[in-house]
């Protein structure tokens, strides 16, 4: 999360910058869609080469606004500092600015001071609906997504539950030869602390492998498949397609999550074929910079 500006807001045309967030191929909030261009058209936004940035925050009046900015490395440093518990004056150049959306769409649990409580602008005559994030309670695209990205951040602590041979290796059954054995856990934000023993592949799991094999031949949108840092010489993985995220390690297992299957995450053991299938995708999936 971001620092706030320590200087009160002195009209409604100030922006009291909250936190920020990249919208380029390698990273995006995935709330907004499966691929770069997806989560582009979701703000009415062109799909741009080089991102944009987009910096959440209030008014004066404390109306929510999202300001979509080209200045990505601004943004971006901005967004290092704060990780690093740094303060940073997000103060983008007004020239920077190529759209001001109403409303924010991602949830941010802070607000500015001084100001009243976040609320959406009064809507005007023609104009767009207010941005919302997406709603916690029910399970769908995003919220899949969601997991996904929260797979990927704790990576330890879900592939620790499956140690000790909490499911079968691909090379345990003839079953297994595709390195399909799955087995159900909880899904959403917090890691599930029961495990149940492996079952043959699940049809969901094969499907998906089959679609993103297919990507290999007839490469899908920009940001479809993405690569980031991982310990040692390893990368995470991540890939989307339609009712499907797959978070992988390029030296580990995978774990898949549908649109099917509400709060359910399966894992992949590697088994003969999956590394191959991990070191394809990493080879053509975009990179941060």
């Amino acid at each position: 999360m971001a620092g706030t500006d320590e200087e009160a807001v002195a009209s409604s045309d100030a922006l009291y910058v909250l936190t920020a967030v990249l919208l380029t191929p390698a990273q995006f909030p995935s709330v907004l869609g499966d691929d770069y261009p997806e989560a582009c058209a979701a703000l009415g936004l062109a799909p741009r080469a080089d991102g944009y940035g987009l910096v959440l925050g209030q008014d004066g009046d404390g109306a929510r606004w999202t300001a979509v900015i080209d200045d990505v490395s601004l943004v971006a440093v901005a967004i290092a500092s704060w990780d690093c518990g740094m303060e940073y004056d997000l103060s983008p150049d007004e020239r920077t600015v190529v759209a001001a959306l109403p409303g924010w769409p991602l949830a941010v649990a802070v607000a500015a001071p001084d100001v009243p409580a976040p609320h959406d602008p009064s809507p005007e005559d023609g104009g767009r609906e207010p941005l919302v994030p997406p709603d916690a309670t029910v399970w769908g695209p995003p919220q899949r997504r969601l997991g996904a990205d929260e797979i990927a951040l704790q990576w330890a602590t879900w592939r620790s539950k499956l140690r000790g041979g909490v499911f079968a290796t691909p090379d345990d059954s003839e079953e297994s030869e595709k390195s399909e054995k799955s087995e159900k856990g909880e899904a959403k934000a917090a890691p599930s602390a029961e495990e149940r023993k492996p079952k043959s592949g699940h049809p969901g799991v094969r499907r998906v492998l089959a679609e993103a094999r297919a990507y290999l031949d007839a490469p899908p949108p920009l940001g479809r498949i993405r690569s980031a840092f991982a310990p040692g010489d390893a990368r995470t993985l991540r890939a989307d397609g339609p009712g499907w995220s797959i978070v992988a390690r390029t030296d580990d297992i995978a774990f898949v999550l549908l649109d099917e299957k509400p709060g359910e995450v399966l894992p992949v053991g590697r088994g003969p074929e999956l590394p191959g299938l991990l070191e394809a995708l990493d080879k053509m999936a975009v990179r941060p910079n």
